[in-house]
C-alpha cells in the first residue's frame, strides 16, 4: 500500500510529510480524510506542541487532484471541504515548509499557518476561475486582508502566478531560503516554537486570531456552498474532462 502522507512525533513537534511526488502531491479525498485523521490526533494530544506540514524539497502541493472533481455528483461529499473546517479550526500552532509547486489548496492552507517558510524554487497559483470554480478555505477573507481587493482579484480570479519573493512581499509566507536548507530550517523553527511555553503560545495565537474567528467561519460556510456548486456544474466538469483528455 502506497504511504501518500507520512508522519512523525519528536519533541513536541508533528511532522506531516505529503508523499504523492509523482503526482506533484495532489491530494485525493482518501488523503484529506487521512489529514483530518492527523490534524485531529495532534490537536488532541497534549505532547505535540506544534505541527509542521511540508512536501519534499522540489514539491509542496499542486492541489487536488482533479479526477475527484470530476466524478464528484450533488450527492457526494467533498473531504477537501472538511479538510478546510478542520484546518481552521486547529488550535495549535502550524508550521509550513514549502517548495516547487503550491497550487490551490496548496497555497490557501498557508493562511492558516503561524510561519511559513518556502524555498527560493516555489511557485505559487491561485486557477480558480480557470478551473470553473471560486476560492476556498477562507482566501476570500485571508488573501483579500493580506494584499488587498485588487490584487486578491488578480491571484484569485485572473490566476496569476507568483514566487517565493513576491509570497514574502504578500505577507503570505515568513522566510526564503535555498531548497536543501527547507526541511531543516522548517524542523528548527517549528522546535523553537514548541520549546516556548504551551499555554502562552496557546494563548497568544488565540488573541491573534480571534478578531476574524466568526467570520472566518461564515466566509469558508459560504465558500463551501459555492465551491460545492460550482464543482458539480455542467461548466466545470467539461473544463476539467479536458485533463483526461
Amino acid at each position: 500500500m502506497n504511504e501518500f502522507i507520512l508522519t512523525t512525533e519528536s519533541q513536541g513537534v508533528f511532522t506531516i510529510t505529503l508523499n504523492r511526488e509523482n503526482k506533484k502531491n495532489s491530494l485525493t479525498n482518501t488523503m484529506y480524510q487521512q489529514l483530518c485523521q492527523h490534524f485531529a490526533y495532534a490537536e488532541k494530544t497534549a505532547s505535540i506542541h506544534c505541527v509542521v506540514i511540508q512536501g519534499s524539497e522540489q514539491c509542496f502541493c499542486a492541489g487536488n487532484d482533479l479526477q475527484d472533481f470530476l466524478q464528484c455528483s450533488m450527492d457526494d461529499e467533498l473531504a477537501a471541504l472538511e479538510f478546510v473546517k478542520v484546518l481552521s479550526q486547529l488550535t495549535k500552532p502550524l508550521v509550513a515548509g514549502v517548495a516547487g509547486v503550491a497550487v490551490g489548496i496548496g497555497t490557501t492552507l498557508l493562511l492558516h499557518c503561524d510561519m511559513v517558510i518556502a524555498a527560493n524554487n516555489s511557485y505559487f497559483q491561485l486557477p480558480f476561475t480557470q478551473l470553473g470554480l471560486c476560492p476556498e478555505a477562507g482566501s476570500s477573507l485571508l488573501l483579500t486582508q493580506k494584499v488587498g481587493a485588487n490584487k486578491a482579484f488578480e491571484l484569485m480570479v485572473m490566476g496569476q502566478s507568483f514566487n517565493a519573493d513576491e509570497a514574502f512581499a504578500f505577507g503570505i509566507t515568513n522566510k526564503t531560503c535555498q531548497p536543501d536548507e527547507l526541511i531543516t530550517l522548517t524542523a528548527e523553527i517549528a522546535q523553537t516554537i514548541a520549546n516556548l511555553p504551551v499555554e502562552s503560545v496557546m494563548t497568544s495565537r488565540k488573541l491573534i486570531r480571534q478578531a476574524n474567528h466568526a467570520l472566518l467561519k461564515q466566509t469558508i460556510d459560504d465558500e463551501s456552498k459555492a465551491f460545492f456548486q460550482l464543482v458539480n456544474s455542467p461548466e466545470c466538469k467539461k473544463i476539467i474532462a479536458k485533463f483526461f483528455t
